[in-house]
């Protein structure tokens, strides 16, 4: 059969028509080839949701968002979704409006119900909800900031009254005075800090030989503390304590009366006879030096002893 030249132009122009529809369908991200299962959910707001904004699940995008209406019998808003997926969703998940980043827009993401084995079939309604964005949780999070730094200012500003109203004309001017005194006195403590400073530039030289001299006691002393260090102190510690010891000992049985020593001085009898032989002793020998004859008697013509005469009158009055 043979085509005439308005068949071809009839076929041309209803295949531009199906293409063109298909194109205009491909755009807006419907294929009419594929079957999309078709759900609702409702929403109190869905500011920054538009259509065609993808849907996900776990992030990967299975549908979009066919078109957003105002329910008339409660003046909730209506979003249409379509959405094409093997993966089983049940009726109790959660469409949750999410904001993925700062630039984006708005997107919707499922949250599947893994417990609940009754799954969606097209025409469904799935429970809404509704997740902060970054902007709007920094946005509310601003909210109570921006009143407290309000407050801030509010009691910066009576303070700052409060100090004008104490800080009268004569306040200010005694303020002013100390200012002025804690000036000079910081000039005068910068030429005393001065006159430091050339105080020890002019002796410099004896600071040098004062740090030289204490460096050479700290270099003896450490050459003494080497030497003491080498030393062996716990033999002589050990030594010590026996002299000690034995000293103890002899000052015990001194104080016990034991030997000469203790009895003379813990003996009266003893130290009275010794005084008194002491004594004794003592005129033995004044009496020789008075009359050695007595005592040593050398006669070469056979002269008689002289009779004997005790020595304590005359050796005492020889004392005095």
């Amino acid at each position: 059969m043979k085509l005439t030249r308005e068949i071809k132009t009839a076929i041309l122009v209803i295949a531009s028509i199906l293409l063109f529809i298909w194109g205009y369908s491909f755009l807006k991200g419907k294929d009419l080839f594929n079957s999309y299962t078709t759900l609702y959910v409702e929403y109190d707001s869905v500011e920054g949701l538009s259509p065609s904004a993808p849907v996900t699940i776990n992030g990967l995008v299975i549908g979009k968002i066919e078109k957003i209406s105002i329910n008339p019998t409660n003046a909730k808003l209506l979003v249409e979704l379509q959405i094409k997926t093997d993966f089983p969703i049940a009726k109790s998940s959660l469409a949750t409006i999410y904001e993925p980043g700062f630039i984006g827009g708005k997107q919707i993401a499922i949250e599947p119900n893994f417990s609940d084995k009754n799954f969606i079939e097209s025409g469904d309604y799935l429970k809404g909800n509704v997740r902060l964005g970054m902007t709007e949780s920094l946005s509310k999070k601003l909210v109570p900031l921006q009143d407290k730094i309000e407050k801030v200012l509010v009691n910066a500003d009576n303070l700052i009254t409060g100090i004008n109203n104490v800080l009268d004309k004569k306040t200010q001017q005694d303020l002013k005075k100390s200012i002025a005194e804690l000036s000079q006195t910081m000039e005068q403590f910068h030429k005393a800090s001065a006159g430091v400073n050339s105080l020890l530039a002019d002796n410099k030289a004896q600071i040098n030989g004062t740090v030289a001299n204490f460096n050479k006691v700290s270099s003896n002393f450490s050459k003494m503390s080497d030497s003491l260090n080498k030393a062996d102190l716990g033999k002589t510690v050990k030594n010590l304590n026996a002299t000690l010891a034995k000293v103890n000992g002899i000052m015990a049985g001194l104080e016990a009366g034991n030997g000469s020593m203790g009895k003379l001085l813990k003996d009266d009898a003893f130290y009275n006879n010794l005084s008194n032989t002491s004594k004794e002793l003592e005129l033995l020998l004044q009496d020789v030096r008075l009359y050695p004859t007595r005592y040593v008697n050398v006669s070469l013509f056979g002269k008689k002893n002289k009779p004997y005469k005790a020595p304590g009158d005359s050796a005492t009055k020889a004392k005095k």
